[in-house]
């Protein structure tokens, strides 16, 4: 029923930039929290931003703060991750993850199991 895709993703260089897009059908997407988390080979999927429901609260990863942002734009069902200044340790796969909930709040989520609903990933690969 819900789909979340993850698009944008590729090949930068250390320093570039990239905007990763998720496009969210099958959900009412104003009543979902939105996270961005990520998988390098080997590792755990861990949390990198979440914006809330109505985007008025954002909460990042230390390793990215200052570096990325999120932003949602609920009239496109759509969430974004502009990433800048992109560095080799941020090569993974990047998850799109919704939460849903019935009210808005400024709680932030950040934990894998907090979040129903997953897209496939989209590879980021920076070069050094």
């Amino acid at each position: 029923q819900v789909q979340l895709v993850e698009s944008g993703g590729g090949l930068v260089q250390a320093g570039g930039s990239l905007r990763l897009s998720c496009a969210a059908s099958g959900v009412t997407f104003s009543s979902y929290f939105m996270g961005w988390f990520r998988q390098a080979p080997g590792e755990e999927r861990q949390f990198v931003a979440t914006i809330n429901r109505s985007a008025g609260s954002t909460y990042y990863a230390d390793s990215v703060k200052g570096r990325f942002t999120i932003s949602r734009d609920n009239a496109k069902n759509t969430v974004y991750l502009q990433m800048n200044n992109l560095k080799p340790e941020d090569t993974a796969v990047y998850y799109c993850a919704a939460r849903m909930n019935p009210w808005s709040s400024s709680f932030y989520y950040t934990e894998v199991p907090q979040y129903n609903y997953w897209g496939q990933g989209t590879q980021v690969t920076v070069s050094s």
